[in-house]
C-alpha cells in the first residue's frame, strides 16, 4: 500500500472525532498496450499500480455525505435522500454522486457517512485517479449498506458514471482493472464480452517504469470524445462498404478498412487504422507477456506509440519527448504513452539491473530538452479495490 492507513485514520479523527467504521481502498492503473481500444470493443492489458484512493468512512444516521477532500483541502456535503446532481464548484463531488447515484437506480441501500479522501494517484496524468475514486466510493457504499456488486457489474456501474452523468465517452477498462486487479498480474481484458484473464508479471531480466511528464490532462478539455465519433464514422463506412452490420472498429479487418479508403477522409482512415492495428498489437503483448518475452513486448509498445503519434494523434510534444528519451537510454526494450494521451504519462519495459539509473537518466534528459520537471514511479502490479 502506498498510503499511510494510520495517519488517514488520524487525520479522519481529528476533523470527524471518534474512530472511523471503514477503510476503502482502490488502486490507480497503468496500461501496458491497448490504448484507445476499449470503447471500440477491443483488446487492452493494464494493471493496477501502487498508488492509490484511500476512503476513511464512519456511517452517519442521516442520508447525508459529509465529505473532505484532504489533497485539495475542499469539504462538500451531500443529500442523497433528495434527487442526486452534480455539485457546482466541486468535481471531484461528482465521482461520489454519480456512484450513490447509480447505486440509487439499482435499488441498493445508500448509507450516509462522515468520510475522508487521500490520495497519490497523480490528477491527470492518465493514471485513472477518478476511476480509482469511482471504485473506492463504490466498495465504501458496499461495506456500509451491506451488499456487493458482482463481477463485470462493478466497473459497468463506474462507466456507467463516467459515461451517463459526466457526460465522458470512456470505456470500461480503468474500471475493470482498478476493481478486479491481483497483485502480481496484469489483466486482459476483451470489452466486448468482458471476458478477462489474469498474466502474470513474472519477468526475471525486465519491470516497468511509469514517467510522469508533468503536462495535465482532462478528458472533457481534450479531443477524446472527437476521436470516438471518428471512430463511428469509420464503422459507418465499413458497413456499406462490406455488407456487415459489426458495431464497432473490432469487427473489421485492415483489409476491410483499406477496400473502403476512398470513402474516408485521410484522418478517419487514420484513427480507424490505429485501432484495428492496437488490438492485433495487443494479443501478441499478452502472448509475449506470459512467455516473459521483454524483446518481442517492447518492439509492441514502440508500434504503439508510433500509431497513437501518427495515426491517433493524441500524444504531444512532451509524451513524444520522453518515449524518444527513454528508448535511447541503456536497458530500455521498449516506451509508449498511456492513457487518453494529450498529457499524462508514459510507460516504459526497462531491463531491471538498469531501472535504477534508468529513472534519473530520464528525468534529467527530459528536463533539458522541455524545461518541465517530471516523475516516475516505479511499481509492481497490485491488487484491486477493497477494504483495508
Amino acid at each position: 500500500m502506498s498510503i499511510d492507513i494510520a495517519l488517514a485514520r488520524q487525520r479522519f479523527t481529528e476533523r470527524f472525532g471518534g474512530a472511523p467504521d471503514l477503510v476503502a481502498r482502490a488502486p490507480g492503473r497503468v496500461n501496458i498496450i491497448g490504448e484507445h481500444t476499449d470503447y471500440n470493443d477491443g483488446f487492452v492489458l493494464p494493471m493496477a499500480i501502487e498508488r492509490e484512493t484511500v476512503i476513511v468512512a464512519r456511517r452517519r444516521d442521516d442520508q447525508r455525505l459529509l465529505a473532505r477532500a484532504a489533497n485539495l483541502d475542499r469539504e462538500a456535503e451531500v443529500n442523497l435522500a433528495r434527487p442526486l446532481k452534480r455539485s457546482p464548484g466541486e468535481p471531484w463531488v461528482d465521482y461520489l454522486v454519480g456512484v450513490a447515484r447509480e447505486l440509487n437506480h439499482a435499488q441498493r441501500p445508500l448509507v450516509g457517512a462522515d468520510l475522508l479522501i487521500l490520495g497519490d494517484v497523480p490528477i491527470g496524468s492518465g493514471l485513472s485517479s477518478s476511476a480509482s475514486l469511482e471504485m473506492a466510493a463504490l466498495v465504501m457504499f458496499e461495506t456500509l449498506g451491506g451488499f456487493r456488486i458482482e463481477g463485470a457489474e462493478a466497473p459497468r456501474l463506474g462507466q456507467r458514471v463516467e459515461n451517463d452523468f459526466l457526460g465522458l465517452s470512456t470505456g470500461i477498462m480503468d474500471q475493470f482493472i482498478i476493481r478486479m486487479a491481483q497483485a502480481g498480474h496484469a489483466l486482459f481484458l476483451d470489452c466486448r464480452t468482458y471476458d478477462y484473464r489474469l498474466v502474470p508479471v513474472a519477468f526475471d531480466n525486465a519491470c516497468f517504469v511509469v514517467a510522469d511528464t508533468g503536462v495535465s490532462r482532462g478528458l472533457t478539455g481534450s479531443k477524446y470524445n472527437e476521436r470516438v465519433a471518428e471512430c463511428a464514422e469509420a464503422v459507418r463506412a465499413l458497413q456499406q462498404a462490406t455488407r456487415a452490420d459489426g458495431p464497432r472498429l473490432r469487427d473489421y479487418t485492415l483489409a476491410d478498412l483499406d477496400a473502403c479508403k476512398s470513402a474516408l477522409s485521410d484522418a478517419v482512415y487514420r484513427r480507424a487504422r490505429h485501432v484495428i492495428t492496437e488490438n492485433t498489437r495487443t494479443q501478441a503483448a499478452c502472448d509475449a507477456l506470459s512467455r516473459g518475452d521483454a524483446d518481442t513486448l517492447g518492439r509492441l509498445m514502440d508500434a504503439s506509440d508510433h500509431s497513437l503519434r501518427d495515426d491517433y494523434e493524441v500524444t504531444c510534444p512532451e509524451l513524444d519527448a520522453m518515449t524518444d528519451i527513454a528508448r535511447g537510454l541503456p536497458g530500455c526494450y521498449g516506451s509508449r504513452m498511456t492513457g487518453a494521451g494529450f498529457g499524462g504519462c508514459t510507460v516504459s519495459l526497462v531491463a531491471a539491473d538498469q531501472a535504477p539509473a534508468f529513472g534519473p537518466a530520464l528525468l534529467n534528459a527530459y528536463h533539458r530538452r522541455t524545461n518541465r520537471q517530471g516523475a516516475v514511479i516505479t511499481t509492481r502490479p497490485a491488487p484491486g479495490a477493497g477494504t483495508v
